[in-house]
């Protein structure tokens, strides 16, 4: 404190200085976090973290309660009891993107798929079972054109249940990077962009360890649901996801292996429709 008390007047105002911008920077940061929906702290510090963030299935090491652990057998019950916690199946997740729709009705539940949108799902539904694979679940967005598109694609998927979810439903997830003029919904990245990013975690996850089988899974929802989740499962900077573009009726095929890695095989394939039934509104 004596020390500190005989300081230089220049000092003492380079002191000031540095505490005033130190201030400043902790300001524009908070600021900054309350106007966009929080990430991971891997994708804050911009650190390739993917195999220590995997929500919610998490490293089996963190899954194990070690003060049930006796020390006498060893490490072997350790490991013993971490194998039963890893996964030990492949997931293969298809989103696809709802078909062409009266873009200008006012009421959501008039957006109803136009008769080339309809046609549109015929062909994905096609595809999808030529592809031969044992489907294990439809999951689509509960609004109209993605219920629409899912009941068409069903028809020739028979057996496979589906299930309806708010959380695919269309918004906007992140504001994108670099900013576009002509279209600014920040009123609602608050909303759309959490409810989006726990669409991510709740289904882009390793397989649970109880899951024997590889499993194949249909997701059919929005562009921008899917657009933001393939930035988020491949570690691409989420701001970025406006940059990808999506035909209707497209198949994006991502890949989760157990242990957490993930892999695109496919981004918005439409090479199965004849160039005339090709739309992306």
């Amino acid at each position: 404190m004596l020390e500190s008390s005989r300081a230089s007047s220049s000092e003492i105002s380079s002191l000031f200085l540095r505490s005033q911008a130190s201030c400043i920077c902790a300001c524009r940061s908070q600021m900054s976090s309350l106007a966009q929906p929080q990430l991971p702290r891997d994708r804050q510090c911009g650190i390739s973290a993917w195999p220590c963030y995997r929500h919610p299935r998490r490293e089996p090491l963190s899954l194990v309660n070690l003060r049930k652990r006796s020390l006498e057998p060893g490490e072997e019950e350790l490991a013993s009891r971490l194998d039963h916690y890893k996964a030990k199946a492949t997931r293969h997740i298809f989103l696809i993107r709802h078909s062409q729709y009266h873009v200008d009705a006012s009421l959501e539940k008039d957006r109803t798929l136009t008769p080339l949108g309809r046609e549109q799902a015929e062909l994905t539904g096609l595809r999808l079972a030529s592809l031969g694979l044992k489907f294990n679940k439809i999951v689509h967005s509960s609004m109209t054109r993605a219920i629409e598109t899912t009941d068409i694609i069903s028809k020739h998927l028979p057996g496979v249940c589906k299930v309806s979810t708010d959380l695919l439903r269309e918004g906007a997830p992140i504001e994108p990077d670099p900013p576009v003029s002509h279209w600014k919904p920040e009123a609602v990245y608050y909303e759309d962009g959490a409810r989006i990013e726990a669409a991510f975690r709740n289904y882009i996850h390793r397989a649970d360890a109880k899951q024997q089988e590889d499993s194949y899974e249909i997701f059919i929802c929005h562009a921008n649901v899917i657009r933001y989740i393939v930035c988020r499962a491949l570690q691409f900077p989420p701001e970025g996801w406006l940059r990808l573009s999506l035909n209707n009726g497209s198949i994006t095929h991502l890949v989760v292996r157990p242990d957490g890695r993930v892999a695109l095989r496919t981004l918005g394939d439409t090479g199965f429709m004849p160039p005339d039934k090709i739309s992306r509104s």
